[in-house]
């Protein structure tokens, strides 16, 4: 009976001189970076590869908006334009006309001074040649002036046309939907053949290759935080274990908040805390809405 309370003495003797488990300097929740993808043009969904669970690369056509109205009032533009540009002056055929003239008068001045050379031909008739070749250089000058003009009106109608014609393929382009980041498709909102107007979610995505704690410091403990520096993060690994990350911090606030309801913290009587973030690495281990807890210094289960 002696040796048996001693024993049990000894045991309650050696569990009292443990140390207590390391307490974490902050507690939080783990947060995706998620971001909600939207149909930028109205339309029915000709299909949409965007479901829950599945890993999608930045840059990734994921999805199709109908483009049939727009293409035909495409094709509708394009005929106007057409239309437009057949209401347009040629002036060459006048113009050629003219300079056959004008050839016709160079060979003449040619053949006259050739005449004059042998006194055959007056100089008066050279002089009428050269006025000749003169005036029907003004008109060649003056018909191409006024063709230009008159084009120019009716071209003018078609840079508005030109422009309708460019905001409809812009819109074309947005019905091709692209994925914009890397990450898992976090939650489906919209099905295909379905009818999405603009800025309707269709899907929200997440990098979970690396999340985030949001944790909380009372003022007091601001001096021991920086950015960039090094923590353990500590998750629960079942029963009364832990899971450990090394993460650094990545962001504190600038203000102080009231304290959430839903965290603790190392001093229940302070009332204001700074919110900060702790990036973590996840191996697939980690989800979004996690508790989590920080430590400054390496855990007792690490030293």
């Amino acid at each position: 009976m002696i040796r048996y309370t001693l024993f049990t003495a000894i045991l309650l003797l050696a569990y009292s001189c443990q140390p207590e488990a390391q307490q974490a300097d902050a507690y939080g929740n783990f947060e995706a970076r998620e971001t909600t993808v939207a149909a930028e043009q109205p339309g029915r969904l000709l299909f949409l590869n965007a479901k829950e669970g599945e890993t999608l690369k930045a840059g990734e056509w994921i999805g199709l908006t109908d483009t049939s109205a727009l293409h035909l009032q495409r094709q509708q533009l394009k005929a106007r334009i057409q239309a437009v540009r057949g209401k347009t002056r040629d002036a060459e055929p006048q113009v050629s006309v003219l300079l056959e003239k004008r050839e016709h008068a160079l060979r003449e001045v040619r053949r006259v001074q050739a005449l004059l050379a042998a006194n055959a031909a007056t100089t008066k008739q050279l002089d009428d040649l050269e006025a000749q070749i003169k005036l029907i250089d003004r008109e060649v000058g003056a018909l191409r002036a006024q063709n230009q003009t008159a084009n120019q009106g009716i071209l003018s109608e078609i840079a508005p046309l030109e422009a309708q014609l460019d905001i409809i393929d812009d819109q074309i382009r947005r019905c091709y939907l692209y994925n914009p980041v890397d990450g898992t498709v976090l939650l489906q909102l919209a099905e295909p053949f379905e009818f999405a107007p603009a800025g309707r979610p269709l899907y929200t995505i997440a990098y979970l290759g690396e999340l985030e704690l949001r944790a909380y410091l009372s003022g007091e403990q601001l001096a021991e935080a920086s950015l960039g520096q090094k923590v353990k993060v500590g998750v629960d690994g079942g029963g009364d274990s832990l899971i450990y990350f090394d993460g650094q911090i990545s962001w504190i606030a600038a203000e102080a908040e009231f304290t959430p309801k839903t965290v603790q913290t190392r001093e229940e009587r302070i009332n204001l805390v700074y919110a900060f973030k702790v990036k973590v690495p996840n191996d697939g281990r980690l989800k979004a809405g996690m508790p989590g807890e920080v430590y400054w210094a390496p855990t007792t289960s690490e030293q």
